[in-house]
């Protein structure tokens, strides 16, 4: 049973929130009281979840946004300060996969996309999202980062760069921000069942299996597992911790 938090009169943003572990950690700000923002690049489906939390009683608007554009990230802030007045909790979700590649023979255009939504987006929403704090002397802000930002693998030198790097923004703009009231940490989920590493399991079977080798616990991990840590990121039970690279992994990065 996930611990309870009481977010009334608080405002959610997540991105990458259509599906996966955004969906997951919208639909549980949602479920403790606060007010969400699904920011995602497939918008309709994004409007589809938002309708879906409204329905069961709880409160969420969507908003169609490509990280990797920081005009698009700056608007859909604005859209949040519009409607709510306020942004309290943000978690900073959008990332993709490209293909595995010997570290000689990556394609520059792989690791110029990897880059632009997984290491540029999340600086781009965390530029805007502390704007919007820093006036308010008030915030907590969670990025998502990876097994990969603590651990190397082979083929992934670009991917495993941009999650590294989140850490690096993270703990930098955390010891920034903490003396003006906002925390800023990450999570670094391991292999969690969701639509993205569905498609590696399908397409790169021999590779996930000696991955899944690696994660003592022996089971895909659930994003739900994951939303639970965002929250409790996101909330006064955590109110000591910045800076974090918190593992949410079943043991993959203990050995």
């Amino acid at each position: 049973m996930n611990p309870t938090y009481d977010f009334s009169d608080q405002v959610a943003l997540v991105t990458g929130a259509a599906k996966g572990m955004g969906l997951a950690t919208a639909r549980a700000f949602a479920e403790n009281g606060a007010s969400v923002v699904l920011a995602d690049l497939d918008g309709d489906l994004a409007e589809r979840e938002a309708q879906r939390i409204v329905g069961e009683g709880g409160s969420a608007i969507a908003v169609a946004c490509d990280v990797a554009e920081e005009a698009q990230v700056a608007r859909a802030i604005e859209l949040v300060v519009d409607r709510f007045g306020r942004l309290d909790m943000a978690f900073n979700n959008a990332g993709i996969q490209v293909p595995p590649s010997d570290a000689a023979d990556e394609p520059l255009s792989n690791f110029e996309r990897v880059t632009a939504v997984n290491q540029r987006g999340v600086w781009a929403c965390m530029k805007h999202e502390l704007r919007v704090m820093r006036e308010q002397g008030s915030g907590a802000i969670v990025n998502c980062s990876s097994l990969g930002g603590l651990v190397g693998l082979p083929g992934r030198a670009a991917y495993h760069g941009t999650k590294h790097a989140v850490l690096g923004m993270t703990k930098s703009a955390g010891v920034e921000y903490a003396p003006r009231g906002i925390r800023i940490n990450a999570v670094c989920p391991g292999v969690i069942d969701t639509p993205m590493v569905q498609d590696m399991l399908e397409g790169q079977s021999d590779a996930m299996a000696e991955i899944m080798k690696a994660q003592p616990i022996g089971r895909l991990g659930r994003a739900e597992e994951v939303a639970a840590a965002v929250l409790w990121l996101c909330s006064p039970a955590a109110s000591f911790v910045i800076g974090v690279a918190l593992p949410v992994d079943g043991g993959f990065t203990t050995h």
